[in-house]
């Protein structure tokens, strides 16, 4: 198979020499702290794919939503690639071990973006990776969509899947209509888009629990009757996740989506303010939610 088309290529150097800005993912208490993992791929033709999960206690209610493979740290003395990595791990199966990956693959480190808030207050780095599956010294070669992706474990979501990268700045109203939706909304006491995504999977590209728990049948039973109803199904990216893929793709492409957007990266400014408001405190409660008069509060603070 093609390694990195010139596109591609371009895009993971871009990424390689990002420089995010001072964070204050360091100044939240261990938690608040949360990663997730945006793991880059090259596909048969040297486009660039991104790994995403269905995950199975959000879709216990919420059917339809995907994430990045994360989760909350562990430790103060972890970073966000260890919190990342170590999620994925648990929740795919994607070694953290360099010596357990089989050859020739790979994961590279390429750079984190700036956090992110959650509405239920959580402080979450985006951290993005490449998957090598070329190997220069021996020229051994191989396709991830073969002989990595689909052997994944669903540990802990009901289902692994992926999606173009750089579609995450497009529309495609003629080639596809129903991939993007969006829309305008009011949060951080401002306009706050919503980016919607719909992402087309077939069942044979979808790796599922190798032994199913409780809490995830329920939302494999979801997709399969998805799978039964069309021979492609859609599953849906929204939220802070979609956000996060449209950001990545804002630098690794060094272009503007062909939808409105948000301007700025991630929340780091709001962040900021919570903390000076006494917010993001170190005990977390059951239902702890932002609301919108937190937001009203935090923005007067300069």
């Amino acid at each position: 198979m093609p390694r990195l088309n010139p596109v591609s290529q371009a895009a993971i150097d871009r990424l390689r020499h990002y420089t995010p800005p001072p964070s204050n993912y360091e100044h939240v208490p261990l938690s608040r702290r949360a990663a997730v993992l945006v793991l880059l791929y090259a596909d048969r033709t040297g486009e660039l794919k991104v790994v995403l999960t269905m995950r199975a206690k959000t879709l216990s209610s919420y059917a339809g939503q995907a994430a990045l493979p994360g989760g909350r740290a562990d430790a103060l003395t972890e970073s966000p690639f260890q919190t990342a990595r170590r999620e994925a791990y648990e929740e795919i199966g994607l070694p953290q071990d360099p010596q357990r990956f089989p050859p020739p693959f790979r994961v590279e480190h390429l750079c984190e973006l700036p956090a992110n808030l959650a509405r239920t207050e959580l402080v979450v780095r985006p951290c993005v990776a490449l998957l090598h599956s070329y190997d220069d010294a021996t020229h051994e070669n191989a396709d991830p969509e073969v002989s990595l992706i689909p052997r994944l474990d669903a540990k802990e979501v009901a289902a692994v899947f992926t999606a173009p990268f750089q579609d995450f700045l497009r529309v495609k109203a003629d080639a596809d209509p129903e991939w993007y939706r969006g829309s305008w909304t009011e949060w951080h006491e401002s306009r706050w888009r919503m980016h919607q995504f719909f992402v087309p999977v077939r069942a044979e590209e979808v790796a599922k629990p190798k032994t199913e728990s409780k809490e995830q049948q329920h939302v494999i039973s979801q997709l399969k009757e998805q799978e039964k109803v069309a021979a492609v199904a859609r599953y849906r990216v929204w939220g802070m996740t979609a956000r996060m893929m449209v950001d990545v793709a804002r630098v690794a492409y060094g272009q503007e989506p062909d939808f409105e957007h948000n301007s700025h990266f991630g929340d780091e400014a709001m962040i900021s303010r919570l903390l000076k408001m006494g917010r993001l405190s170190a005990v977390r409660k059951q239902g702890d939610q932002l609301t919108q008069e937190d937001m009203k509060l935090a923005a007067k603070l300069s």
